[in-house]
């Protein structure tokens, strides 16, 4: 731990920091965490070479000057219930995990790593613990009536898990999703774009707050004091939003031909 300095940091950090600077920010910031563990145990001393600000800050580009920012390409909402009515139509397990994915509004690794006892169908919320979170605290999700009924059809094994794997014990793969979604649409889609769509949708077809959109997607507040003032995480009025979601995505696909008049015809 004493002999790491800023030289060995760089020499980790640099060959990365181009092509996978999200991985190498996070990377930077583990190690930064380590140095200074090591610091309050006397296994170093001195400051910690792992530093951002003031530091490292000097000697590498900001990770947003790097590279624009990728976003996951996403479905058109008004395209939605036509991709919807083709999904309900395929039998195999990972058709109704994506389904209950956007339905959910969730992300691909809580939604795989889903197990039964997170889910109360009385109630008709799914719990999803901490360890699964991105923001690090459990996230209620409300069930519309159309994810109960994906529930009710799924088989029960001895794994616990909503959709298990082929190995045993396991959930399914993050990539039995991706793969159905490729065989479906081949314009590049991901599975996590669907919250974006979900978004699109509540932000324009609906007059929830956004404080509301924004619990049902699970995301952090960055504002501090908006998020000193809220208390609750809005429940029930995420439940009205997650059944008009369920509803719209079930609606009737809209003919997009044109009507040809047909004329002299006896």
């Amino acid at each position: 731990m004493a002999s790491i300095d800023t030289t060995l940091i760089l020499k980790i950090l640099r060959p990365i920091w181009q092509d996978k600077p999200e991985t190498a920010s996070r990377l930077r910031g583990r190690i930064e965490r380590i140095l200074s563990w090591a610091t309050v145990q006397h296994f170093r001393h001195g400051d910690n070479p792992a530093r951002w600000c003031g530091h490292l800050d000097a000697l590498l580009p900001a990770k947003a000057k790097v590279r624009a920012v990728k976003h996951h390409p996403a479905l058109p909402f008004a395209e939605l219930p036509s991709f919807m009515a083709e999904l309900r139509n395929r039998e195999s397990l990972s058709a109704r995990a994506l389904e209950f994915t956007i339905l959910t509004a969730s992300r691909t690794g809580e939604a795989i790593g889903a197990t039964w006892d997170e889910i109360d169908t009385k109630a008709k919320v799914w719990t999803v613990p901490t360890k699964r979170m991105k923001a690090g605290r459990p996230h209620r999700v409300p069930l519309s009536n159309r994810v109960l009924a994906i529930l009710e059809t799924l088989p029960r094994d001895r794994s616990g898990f909503v959709f298990p794997g082929a190995s045993a014990g396991k959930p399914m793969s993050n990539m039995a999703m991706l793969e159905l979604l490729r065989g479906m649409n081949g314009d590049g889609l991901t599975v996590h774009g669907f919250r974006s769509t979900f978004s699109d949708w509540a932000r324009e077809r609906t007059n929830y707050p956004r404080d509301v959109i924004e619990t049902a997607l699970a995301h952090t507040i960055k504002d501090k004091s908006e998020a000193a003032y809220r208390r609750g995480d809005a429940l029930e009025k995420r439940r009205r939003l997650m059944e008009e979601w369920a509803r719209y995505c079930s609606s009737p696909v809209q003919a997009t031909g044109k009507v040809l008049a047909l004329h002299g015809i006896a």
